[in-house]
């Protein structure tokens, strides 16, 4: 009945083949989901991030409903697992940075039991500092949001007596 590939199969080529004309067709004509999974279970941002593909990874993390933290099915990585198999250290630190900056949770484990901070290289330093501010900046965040409920109002908390 179709003709052709969805433009969710679109935009998985679009993310593997570095090809950012094929996606901004795909954006502009709508109808996709930004998370969609393929049969491995990853995503254009998994494509975009496993193989380095900066501009094409950029306009993913723009688009508003885009998950920074798809778990893949093999391997239960996320794009920040693969993005820090890149050989080339400094494309590896500039996907690293653009996942971390859209927020990119750095304690998730992989199906080996791995966070990203298990997967960096010695030589990593730059990308480790990154991390580190991404976590406190979480850490901070978190507190923030726990400050907020403890305002005294009655009801709320979640030990009320009322029944």
């Amino acid at each position: 009945m179709s003709d052709g590939a969805s433009n969710n199969e679109r935009l998985l080529a679009a993310a593997r083949e570095d090809n950012e004309e094929l996606l901004l067709q795909v954006f502009e004509e709508g109808k996709f989901d930004i998370n969609y999974q393929d049969g491995l279970g990853n995503t254009a941002l998994h494509y975009a991030a496993s193989l380095g593909n900066p501009t094409v990874l950029e306009h993913i993390l723009s688009h508003e409903e885009c998950d920074v933290d798809p778990i893949n099915r093999l391997e239960r990585a996320t794009p920040l697992h693969l993005a820090l198999r890149i050989q080339d250290a400094d494309l590896r630190k500039s996907v690293a940075e653009s996942l971390l900056d859209a927020g990119a949770d750095t304690s998730i484990k992989d199906k080996h039991g791995e966070t990203a901070f298990n997967l960096l290289r010695p030589d990593d330093i730059e990308i480790r500092a990154l991390m580190r501010k991404a976590q406190a900046q979480t850490a901070i965040s978190h507190d923030d949001i726990a400050s907020d409920d403890d305002d005294g109002e009655p009801g709320s908390g979640s030990g009320s007596d009322e029944e």
